[in-house]
């Protein structure tokens, strides 16, 4: 009996806190602060800084005509060398255009915080889960097998006054993902 041959990337698994700890949703990134509790070496890279068309979905958060212009910063997580998520933040340009927001590469001390200093107070926000077949570049940029599925989770984030202000768009490669649900404090059942 000969050797096994391994072929294509090790599997990796995250996971994703539902919803994120306090702790974690204000640190500086959500994505490095999850990976370095669980012991995963984590990367980023942003792929893109600039306009461009809102699709339906992100105009329907954002409250934008579809085709609208808004900016979008889309990074590539990685754990060890293996992509796992397309992160996007969706913004709108009557809101943020030419402000830091703008600017390529990631922002220090992070996005929430930038966006704050443009005079917006986070208040809510709303997250939706969709499982479902990539589109081929998502597949592509994710290293997908044939057949493997994403979870796309859109959280759309208001102000204290109730106006949309950030889109985040997750693409996750579901087979490297488990998505950890937590109750409200206080509550023990499922």
């Amino acid at each position: 009996m000969g050797e096994l041959e391994v072929v294509g990337e090790p599997r990796v698994l995250v996971r994703r806190a539902l919803p994120s700890e306090p702790a974690v949703r204000g640190s500086a990134s959500l994505f490095l602060t999850e990976a370095q509790m669980q012991g995963v070496r984590a990367g980023r890279r942003m792929l893109y800084v600039g306009a461009e068309p809102a699709s339906e979905h992100v105009a329907t958060g954002l409250r934008v005509e579809p085709g609208t212009p808004v900016l979008a910063r889309r990074k590539l997580l990685l754990a060890g060398d293996v992509p796992v998520r397309v992160a996007t933040s969706f913004l709108r340009l009557d809101l943020f255009g030419d402000t830091p927001l703008c600017e390529p590469g990631f922002l220090a001390p992070s996005l929430q915080a930038r966006i704050e200093e443009q005079g917006h107070r986070f208040g809510r926000a709303e997250e939706q889960l969709v499982a479902r077949p990539p589109r081929d570049d998502e597949a592509a940029t994710l290293h997908l097998d044939l057949g493997e599925w994403v979870v796309q989770i859109v959280r759309t984030a208001y102000s204290a006054d109730d106006l949309p202000i950030h889109l985040l768009e997750t693409i996750c490669a579901a087979s490297r993902h488990v998505f950890d649900i937590a109750q409200v404090s206080g509550a023990d059942e499922f």
